[in-house]
């Protein structure tokens, strides 16, 4: 008698919750390739020596909390090779990584990526319109953080969604510096002393920003240093899932309490600006079949000085050239080449209506997802 194995089935990946515990030992736990995303605000490894206080003498709250303080720079590289080699396992083939850190760390960081087998493709300046200033005067105030954004590998494939950038940027490409400010007022959370609950919580606009542009709702974003859970945060409204990890429990408590009170934005308002290219292809022969357009119809040029009539295999006749619609409006304007979807127009109750108003309605029909 034959033995049946059965396989084993892959651990479900523990989507929106807060795991506890080292970050490199967790994801070493999850699933291989299971992640789009991964966001990292690693130590900075700042060194401090004493107290820092301002020209008034009273003490400046800074980063001086255990999880900060390596031995070494070559203990803090045994740490930022571990962690990066645990999250480049855990990442999809197509997914991508962004790092963030200060001039005491980024550039060890950044060596580090590349030494792991990821594919640098920007390195961005978050530059702090309101930076705390350098109180002891011997320095240049120090106003930017860097990030680096990384794909898997050389020629991987990854999200970038160019056109919602641009729109967040009125319409101009997203340049690799942002000027945003730093977390304070409202959004600075505090612990239950009243205190800091983080020495560097990250504001929600930088998260919005990195994951409008490199993620699609629905997709699995991880944070390995989840802090009071600013990627959780901003992953939830807008419809991506999260997973953090957090050592430390009392930024964990934080952060359960932050994101029970976080909703996520409805279907709609989630959708981004795509490239013309992204969008489904409508062949010009769907509107003729679906009986927007009849066979016989005039269509009209833009200008309004040619007109072609549609036949039932979805080509055009004008004059005297038969062809596609392309074919068509670049023969009747003799310019090398013409897109028809914006070149020609139909006549309704008196109206003339761009054809690719039709396209538009199809394309939307072919997006729509139940909820």
């Amino acid at each position: 008698m034959k033995t049946m194995t059965k396989k084993k089935s892959a651990p479900a990946l523990p989507l929106n919750t807060i795991l506890d515990g080292d970050c490199i030992e967790v994801m070493n736990g999850l699933p291989e390739a299971s992640v789009d995303l991964i966001f990292a605000d690693p130590p900075y490894n700042l060194q401090l020596r004493g107290d820092l206080h301002r020209p008034d003498n009273s003490q400046v709250d800074a980063v001086d909390d255990a999880w900060d303080q390596f031995a070494s720079f070559a203990a803090y590289d045994r740490f930022t090779h571990d962690w990066l080699a645990a999250a480049r396992r855990i990442l999809k083939p197509n997914g991508a990584i962004w790092v963030i850190g200060s001039y005491h760390n980024i550039f060890r960081v950044g060596a580090a990526l590349q030494d792991a087998g990821f594919w640098v493709l920007n390195d961005v300046v978050w530059r702090k319109s309101n930076p705390m200033p350098n109180f002891r005067g011997k320095r240049l105030t120090n106003a930017h953080e860097t990030m680096i954004w990384a794909s898997k590998e050389e020629g991987a494939k990854y999200t970038f969604n160019y056109e919602a950038l641009k729109s967040l940027n009125d319409g101009i490409q997203m340049r690799s510096d942002w000027v945003l400010p730093i977390c304070t007022g409202h959004e600075r959370l505090k612990d239950d002393n009243g205190d800091k609950a983080h020495p560097t919580q990250k504001p929600e606009s930088l998260l919005h920003r990195v994951l409008v542009g490199s993620t699609n709702p629905g997709d699995v974003v991880l944070d390995p240093f989840f802090g009071t859970g600013t990627t959780g945060a901003v992953a939830k409204m807008l419809g991506r899932d999260y997973i953090g990890i957090e050592r430390e429990a009392a930024y964990r408590k934080v952060a359960e309490k932050r994101l029970a009170n976080i909703r996520k934005y409805d279907r709609d308002a989630l959708q981004v600006s795509t490239s013309k290219r992204a969008e489904p292809r409508v062949p010009f022969g769907t509107l003729i079949e679906r009986g927007m357009l009849r066979p016989g119809e005039e269509l009209y040029s833009m200008n309004k000085r040619h007109k072609a009539k549609v036949r039932a295999d979805g080509t055009l006749i004008g004059g005297d050239v038969k062809g596609s619609i392309h074919q068509v409006g670049a023969h009747l304007e003799g310019a090398p080449s013409c897109n028809g979807w914006t070149y020609w127009c139909f006549r309704r109750e008196g109206k003339t209506v761009p054809i690719d108003v039709l396209r538009q309605q199809i394309r939307s029909e072919m997006e729509e997802r139940p909820n």
